[in-house]
């Protein structure tokens, strides 16, 4: 199941990422490697991130997303995760 990951940036965000961003992109990399992640990135506004990646349930999804490094080091204040439906490629 595919699954919305919406991650909205805390008033610190900015000048966090660069520094977490590492940790980040490390933490996902598995997922990445195994073709979970359809798309990633961040809001060109600058106001969080999406992600939508498949997982077996939204358990595990909210898991993913909370242990993030970017919710644990506060780039992040809010995350939002719904389940999505990929209808046009």
């Amino acid at each position: 199941m595919l699954y919305v990951i919406i991650g909205h940036d805390g008033p610190n965000g900015a000048a966090l990422r660069p520094k977490v961003r590492p940790a980040h992109l490390e933490n996902i990399r598995p997922l990445v490697e195994r073709g979970q992640v359809f798309v990633g990135g961040p809001f060109t506004d600058g106001s969080g991130s999406l992600m939508v990646i498949d997982f077996p349930d939204e358990a595990a999804a909210r898991a993913f997303a909370m242990s993030d490094p970017y919710v644990r080091e506060g780039v992040f204040e809010r995350v939002e995760i719904k389940p999505f439906r990929k209808v046009v490629p």
